[in-house]
């Protein structure tokens, strides 16, 4: 006897089961989306640390004001712009550029420094991750782009 979408019952169940152990183990490979503001780290972050840990991976930023905002043509004055990227950096070898606005690193949303702060401290110590921009074009009618930058860390 054929249920609905022309399967068996006991096919059904067997997909539904199949979905269950997907999502089970997909919440505790630590690759279900979380606010990075949500993740414990030794100490709170501040941003002074999370400052030092952006001059780590090689970049000098700060968050996003309203005069930023204005300057960079963006809608919101949220999240983490790049004023200088250091030579040789991890940040440089992977074309992240001076007023690009740090959106996510691997699976962290950046919305304020202390959010690149907790973000960096969970991938700095991994072997490689990602980091995705918005990098803002100037021109008549040119809009900015997103841009995913392929972070390689050489462990010693």
């Amino acid at each position: 006897m054929k249920a609905m979408f022309g399967m068996r019952p006991t096919k059904i169940a067997e997909i539904i089961s199949l979905l269950m152990l997907c999502c089970a183990l997909l919440a505790n490979s630590g690759l279900a989306s979380t606010p990075v503001s949500d993740q414990k780290a030794d100490g709170p972050m501040t941003a002074e640390k999370a400052i030092q840990l952006a001059e780590k991976f090689g970049v000098d930023v700060g968050e996003v004001d309203e005069e930023i905002k204005e300057l960079l043509g963006l809608n919101k004055a949220e999240g983490v712009v790049v004023f200088a990227v250091i030579g040789g950096s991890p940040a440089e070898l992977s074309g992240i550029k001076v007023k690009a606005v740090i959106k996510e690193v691997d699976i962290f949303e950046i919305r304020t420094l202390v959010d690149l702060g907790n973000a960096l401290e969970k991938t700095m110590s991994t072997p490689n991750f990602t980091v995705a921009t918005y990098e803002p074009m100037s021109g008549v009618g040119v809009t900015g782009g997103l841009n995913f930058h392929f972070v390689r860390i050489l462990q010693d």
